[in-house]
């Protein structure tokens, strides 16, 4: 699991400098700035959770167990419905989108708790 964790934050780190690259040169000049910020935040909120994973990948390692695991899956669903939800909003205005954001800044939340426990248990 740690191999699979490490590899999906790299690739979602990639990814994430390719999308800000992208919005910083190429949409710019198409979306309005609200549009354009709400791109930001979730390239912003990919990159701190792809580092996310990364930490999960490590803590797997160090404490296998159960609260790593699901800290890193959780930081994927975050990434995928927060970030994913914003990309596709602030692409095509379709603004219910929004509403399911908070699911994934919930599965943020989560895993960060649990790493924070896993790392308090030690085990």
């Amino acid at each position: 699991m740690q191999n699979l964790f490490f590899a999906l934050g790299s690739g979602l780190s990639l990814l994430g400098v390719v999308l800000g690259a992208f919005g910083a040169h190429t949409l710019k000049s198409k979306i309005s700035p609200e549009m354009l910020e709400t791109f930001e935040v979730a390239v912003r909120y990919q990159m701190y959770h792809s580092l996310g994973l990364i930490a999960a990948a490590w803590a797997v390692s160090q404490w296998q167990n159960q609260l790593t695991a699901t800290a890193g899956w959780c930081f994927l669903a975050g990434i995928l419905i927060f970030s994913g939800s914003l990309y596709v909003l602030s692409l095509t205005g379709i603004r219910w989108l929004g509403a399911i954001t908070p699911i994934g800044g919930l599965a943020f939340i989560v895993g960060w708790a649990c790493l924070t426990i896993a790392a308090i248990r030690g085990s």
